[in-house]
């Protein structure tokens, strides 16, 4: 939802209202399928009420590989960097197993959040090879996760992501993707 939802301010890409709640999830992602790869971010969120966001990958968007209801057309399953309140740098699984694969313990936490800029623009580092995930916030690894699922795919769509009934903004720039696939084949 380019009309309503997500803009371009100051330099940023921007997702969200101070006076309204999120109506639902809504995702802006890559055309481009990645399948090993290493993305850098800056992110920054304001707000009063269920802040969450965060970084799909190696997903897909509902309608176009599996059937979905009109309504769910919006929605994407795959892997997803978590921001927010209680699940900052947590891994999840959107829409597929819907649960956390990998949640960070309290002292990696307390770490993270010791890191956070003044500024509050924060750093999510992506590192996907193979069926290795690795996830930095701020610097600090708070996921090391190996996929033990044959089954689940390797390669899909990067989005950002605002999560419905958030009151507030989430901010991204400064995003680089390396495309460690094709790296790899042109060695």
């Amino acid at each position: 939802d380019t009309k309503d939802t997500w803009r371009i301010e100051d330099g940023a890409i921007v997702a969200g209202s101070m006076e309204r709640a999120a109506p639902r999830n809504e995702f802006l992602t890559t055309v481009t399928r990645f399948s090993d790869f290493d993305l850098r971010l800056k992110f920054k969120t304001t707000g009063t009420k269920k802040i969450n966001c965060g970084i799909q990958f190696r997903s897909e968007r509902l309608s176009h590989r599996f059937p979905s209801k009109a309504d769910d057309a919006h929605e994407v399953i795959g892997y997803q960097a978590d921001i927010g309140e209680n699940v900052h740098g947590f891994l999840y699984d959107e829409s597929r197993r819907r649960k956390f694969l990998v949640a960070p313990n309290k002292e990696v936490i307390a770490k993270v959040t010791a890191n956070i800029p003044e500024d509050g623009w924060q750093s999510y580092r992506i590192r996907a090879v193979g069926n290795r995930i690795q996830l930095w916030l701020n610097d600090i690894l708070t996921v090391d996760y190996t996929e033990e699922d044959e089954s689940i795919w390797q390669k899909g769509v990067i989005g950002l992501q605002i999560h419905g009934q958030m009151v507030g903004t989430v901010a991204y720039k400064d995003i680089f993707i390396t495309d460690l696939a094709e790296s790899a084949e042109s060695a």
